[in-house]
């Protein structure tokens, strides 16, 4: 019922994901959401996000960023950390946006990865999109009222993915 809500894997942030094994594994290129997946919401990217970038670009990773967000947030967020490609206003849990940036990137569903902090939003489009997905824990707590009641829902749905899982948290497949 609720597995096409499910995420692949599982880390406690974006900065904390091994991607050396998912280059190892055939991964090439990442999807980023920006808020609350790599800076809190509107932060600027800072010197975490751009380190980040480096290294995994330095790995040999494509990188792009996926936001609902207007173009003025996302592009300069794009520029100052480093991404190749950037999509603004993605419609996102719609595949369109996805696909948008696997294009610009010259990727496949198969070779790409994407990295959100939201079940309904990230996840589930990224899925439906046929992309492997990283369910990253929010950087912070002060959120916007429609995420904050998802979040409730989302609750609901982590517990079952969990006790599918026999776990509590972590790096898990599904």
């Amino acid at each position: 019922m609720f597995q096409r809500f499910y995420p692949h894997y599982e880390a406690d942030s974006a900065y904390a994901i091994e991607y050396e094994k998912l280059y190892q594994q055939g991964f090439r290129a990442i999807i980023f959401d920006i808020d609350n997946t790599l800076v809190p919401h509107g932060a600027p990217a800072d010197h975490r996000a751009k380190e980040l970038f480096a290294r995994l670009r330095g790995m040999g990773f494509t990188l792009a960023l996926l936001s609902n967000n207007k173009e003025p947030r996302v592009k300069s967020f794009a520029q100052d950390a480093g991404a190749d490609c950037y999509i603004y206003k993605a419609g996102k849990p719609g595949r369109e946006g996805y696909h948008r940036a696997m294009e610009k990137m010259g990727s496949r569903p198969e070779t790409t990865l994407f990295v959100g902090d939201q079940l309904f939003t990230d996840i589930w489009g990224a899925r439906k999109a046929g992309l492997r997905t990283y369910l990253v824990k929010p950087i912070h707590p002060k959120e916007e009222i429609q995420i904050v009641l998802k979040r409730r829902l989302e609750k609901i749905v982590l517990y079952f993915y969990h006790r599918k899982n026999g776990k509590t948290g972590g790096n898990s497949e599904t």
